[in-house]
């Protein structure tokens, strides 16, 4: 029988407190941020070694994400989950697309939460 494997790999309600919004009392303080991030590896290849080196490394990617989000005052969430998206399309050919969904809890009164989703994939 022949199958056809999709791999996706994720990184789920990765809470960091960042420097971002673009109301004045958001430059003051940090708050938190809920970053989801998912990257679809299309056909990958099942591990072969059982080696770290066969997949992307999920602990790399809230690595990444930690950083991009603590590393200076960002205004607006798009613009933190585009770089995010940017970074792993660039860093790993594998990568058909990636989506990330960054909440914010405190920025509505009566949501639980307010945010972006985007999604880049390769073209071509």
């Amino acid at each position: 029988m022949s199958y056809s494997p999709s791999t996706k790999i994720f990184v789920e309600n990765l809470e960091v407190h960042a420097s971002i919004g673009v109301h004045p009392h958001e430059y003051e303080s940090t708050q938190p941020i809920i970053i989801s991030v998912e990257l679809d590896m299309g056909q990958l290849p099942a591990p072969d070694e059982d080696r770290l080196a066969e997949t992307l490394d999920y602990s790399l990617v809230a690595d990444t994400a930690c950083e991009f989000a603590q590393e200076a005052h960002v205004q607006l969430v798009e613009t933190l989950a585009n770089r995010i998206a940017h970074w792993a399309l660039d860093t790993d050919a594998r990568v058909k697309s990636c989506t990330v969904k960054i909440a914010k809890p405190h920025a509505l009164i009566n949501a639980e939460f307010a945010g972006v989703e985007i999604c880049l994939s390769r073209n071509g």
